[in-house]
């Protein structure tokens, strides 16, 4: 039912649905959102396809002590659910509703919306990505499906997040990374810095291990990298990579196109003209299939 959604533009529009997702209130000087009701706990039940699986122990016992201490500051937002019964859906605020279970209360307040099941995605992902403690990853994938499902920009993104365009497009970078690498980041092994300096390896797993067993720095992580490449590369690839460093636009468009792409790009321009050469580099046969799927759209 989403893919029936997925070519409907901005539908309500992206900044209509973020007014009901703004973040999480962590003070008690914030004026609380007038609840539409206040419903009993058990009527309501999880999105089953809420994008985010893994829920913290530690920041939800942290959350629950401040529902017995304060209340439930943001209401939640769902949806009738459609078996004709007195119950919810949640839409955004599952944290609040399992906090809330330790808590103990037997009602929270809510806001009732009719979302489709694909305006929920949407939601769920907004939501997510809002959220303090999200890892790299994480918000990378988040961004990807806005991109994916939804038919977002990164232009459009970064005006309605506050984020810069170049942090958008240097996370989603990161998902060019293997999962044994991305793994790393996640669990804080590597640093986003240590990441982005891996993605143009030629082999970004054998020196994350490097660069987690050695302990490197991620200028130390830079340098390896580069030597590396420069080790394994051929005279005339040398030769090139011992020109002029591109200038800022470029890497700029290689970093858009990547991230476009959710593959590795050079953009390689001719100084003092027109022309020039666009790399594309893949890993599988599946990503090579997907680039020519893209290259053949009308």
């Amino acid at each position: 039912m989403v893919d029936s959604k997925k070519n409907r533009g901005l539908g309500r529009g992206l900044s209509a649905l973020m007014a009901d997702v703004g973040p999480e209130p962590t003070n008690t000087v914030t004026t609380p959102a007038r609840p539409d009701l206040v419903v009993p706990i058990e009527r309501v039940f999880p999105n089953p396809d809420q994008p985010r699986r893994s829920f913290t122990d530690e920041h939800l016992q942290d959350l629950s002590a401040s529902i017995k201490a304060k209340g439930i500051i943001q209401p939640l937002i769902v949806r009738k659910r459609a078996n004709g019964k007195d119950e919810y859906e949640i839409v955004a605020g599952e944290r609040r509703w399992r906090a809330a279970q330790m808590a103990q209360l037997h009602e929270i307040p809510v806001l009732v919306r009719d979302f489709t099941d694909a305006e929920v995605l949407e939601v769920a992902i907004i939501e997510n990505i809002q959220r303090a403690d999200l890892n790299p990853v994480e918000e990378a994938a988040g961004y990807r499906q806005l991109m994916d499902k939804f038919g977002h920009t990164q232009e459009k993104l970064a005006e309605e997040l506050g984020k810069s365009r170049s942090h958008i497009a240097n996370l989603m970078r990161l998902l060019q990374l293997p999962s044994d690498v991305q793994d790393m980041l996640v669990g804080g092994k590597l640093s986003a810095g240590h990441a982005r300096a891996l993605i143009t390896s030629d082999d970004p797993s054998a020196l994350a291990k490097q660069v987690v067993q050695q302990g490197l720095s991620v200028r130390a992580t830079e340098a390896l990298a580069k030597k590396k490449d420069g080790g394994n590369s051929s005279p005339s690839s040398r030769g090139k990579s011992s020109m002029k460093e591109k200038d800022a636009d470029t890497k700029a468009l290689e970093s858009d196109l990547s991230a476009a792409l959710g593959l590795t790009v050079s953009v390689d321009h001719k100084a003092g003209g027109e022309s020039g050469q666009v790399s594309i580099k893949y890993a599988s046969l599946d990503q090579l299939d997907e680039i020519c799927r893209i290259l053949s759209i009308s």
